[in-house]
This record gives structure tokens, C-alpha cells and sequence, in this order.
């Protein structure tokens, strides 16, 4: 009997036409000689549509073709079962991607689904909620807000919000952070919560990330001008960067002295003004080249 593979597409994600993917995906689905069932999400209960497809299916790998909000959405449909998964970047976020090493290339990230090499990637929890790649507070989900609320899609309307948000910035707020038995109080623009390295243009937010280490790392930037955030966007962030603090932990409980704009893999969730945060541990595992 043939084993199946389970492919999901995000349509929408990253405005770019998903069919050459589809296509691609089905031929060499086909030359391995297995079966390919497709499931589109929608943004309804993608989740219960997902978990069910692979009760019925059973499939042999899960390939996630979008950006880190689709690959969250599968994580947590299936976090409870033992699947290897493959991820085909094609959001406008792709962070999860850069930091994994995987190609633009679709036919090359197809050959790294289906090898045996794989990373167990932890899962950091805020509020109850899922985040496997990066989550922040402040300028970056102020910024994304901004770009889910335009017409401007991709690379350009990244770069014309990021002006946008800046010009519209507000004070720094103040945060209370309590982490590792201690107490830290401090003026931010933005504190990242971390699992990995990079964000998806490329910047190195966070360089002692690792994402199946157990742990994560709060990254407290104090100063953002023009300067500084505009690295942030294009990738090009000095590590040795002034006003960035760097704490590494398995769990931190934050709270700030008004709400603030919060993302969590590049979705926006709205204001928030406390964070619950804790570790799950190899939680999904990925291939990788």
C-alpha cells in the first residue's frame, strides 16, 4: 500500500501564487512513489480540519508550505503525534526557515522533507498560547500590526510600515521582568522573546539561540532609532549593538505599566501588559539540510 504524505498550503501567505508549489510538490510526491493529500487552510478551524485529515491518513511526513503563522498553526494541530514535518518557505515571514538553513529553492527543500535528518524544536508558551520561532513586545508588533492593516504586500510594504511605525512611535515602556529568582525593571521599545537566531529578513536578533536547547532568551532593546530598527528590517543588526540586554531562561514572567502591541510568529495579538511565559521541549521535529 502506498504511504501518504500530507501537504498544506497556505494561500494567501506572503501574496505569492502557491500552484508551481503544489505542482512541484505532487510530481515528486509521485516519483517517490507515495500519495498526496493537499489541505488548504482557510482561517476556519484549521486546526480540527488538520488533525482530522491525519487521523484519516496517517500520513509518513507533513509538509508545511507558508510562512511561521501556518507553521504554527500545524504545530499545535499536531503537537500530540509523533510526525516528522518539512517546511517549504513561502510567507512573508519565513524566520523559521532562515534559521533552519533551508533553501529558497523548492525542488531543494523537497530532497531535505523527505531525509532522516531532523531537529526536535522546542516550543515557548505565552499565555497559553504557542510560539515556535519569535514573539515580541513593543516597535516589531506595533510594525506588524501596521503591515496586516495595509495593501502593500512583501518586501516593500515590510520596509513602508517600518517608516510608518516609527514615525508613529510612542514612548518606551517600562517593564518588571521576573526571571532566573531575580527582578529586573527597565525602560524598552520592544523585548523579544526567543527560540531561535533570526528573524526571516535575516538579522540576527538573538546569537546564542538555539532552538532545541530547552531554553529561550529575552532580548531587551532599550533604544531604537531610525538606525538601529532599519537594521532590524533589512538584516543587517550589529550584534554588538548598545542597549541590548540578553537573558537566557526556561521561564519569565513580564509585565508592563501599559498595554503594548504583542506578536507571536509574526501575527499580531493585540495590546497586552502581562506575559506568562514558559518552555515546552522538543515539541516538533523538522528536517534540515
Amino acid at each position: 500500500m502506498k504511504k501518504n504524505v500530507l501537504l498544506i498550503v497556505n494561500p494567501i501567505s506572503g501574496g505569492v501564487e502557491k500552484s508551481e508549489i503544489v505542482e512541484t510538490t505532487t510530481d515528486f510526491v509521485n516519483a517517490l512513489e507515495m500519495n498526496l493529500i493537499l489541505y488548504e487552510t482557510s482561517g476556519k478551524k484549521d486546526i480540527l480540519h488538520i488533525q482530522d485529515l491525519y487521523d484519516k491518513f496517517n500520513p509518513e511526513r507533513v509538509i508545511i508550505a507558508g510562512g511561521d503563522g501556518t507553521i504554527k498553526v500545524v504545530a499545535e494541530a499536531l503537537e500530540n503525534e509523533d510526525v516528522i514535518f518539512g517546511i517549504l518557505p513561502a510567507g512573508s515571514a519565513n524566520g523559521l526557515a532562515t534559521d533552519l538553513g533551508l533553501p529558497k529553492d523548492i525542488e531543494e527543500c523537497l530532497e531535505i522533507v523527505f531525509n532522516d535528518k531532523y531537529i526536535a524544536i522546542d516550543m515557548i508558551i505565552i499565555n497559553g498560547t504557542k510560539s515556535l520561532h519569535l514573539s515580541d513586545l513593543g516597535l516589531n508588533a506595533e510594525l506588524i500590526k501596521n503591515y496586516e492593516n495595509s495593501a502593500v504586500r512583501g518586501k516593500l510594504g515590510y520596509a513602508l510600515q517600518a517608516v510608518t511605525t516609527l514615525l508613529e512611535k510612542e514612548d518606551p515602556f517600562t517593564a518588571t521582568i521576573e526571571v532566573n529568582g531575580t527582578t529586573i525593571e527597565c525602560e524598552a521599545q520592544m523585548i523579544v522573546i526567543a527560540n531561535s537566531k533570526k528573524y526571516g529578513t535575516g538579522v540576527v536578533i538573538n546569537p546564542s539561540g538555539l532552538m532545541d536547547d530547552g531554553k529561550f532568551e529575552l532580548i531587551i532593546l532599550k533604544n531604537l532609532d531610525l538606525m538601529v530598527f532599519g537594521k532590524i528590517i533589512t538584516g543587517n543588526m550589529p550584534i554588538e549593538a548598545e542597549d541590548v540586554e540578553i537573558i537566557t531562561t526556561d521561564e519569565a514572567k513580564i509585565t508592563v505599566n501599559r498595554p503594548v502591541s504583542f506578536q507571536i510568529d509574526g501575527e499580531y495579538c493585540g495590546t497586552q501588559s502581562d506575559l506568562n511565559i514558559s518552555m515546552a521541549a522538543a515539541k516538533m521535529k523538522v528536517t534540515i539540510p
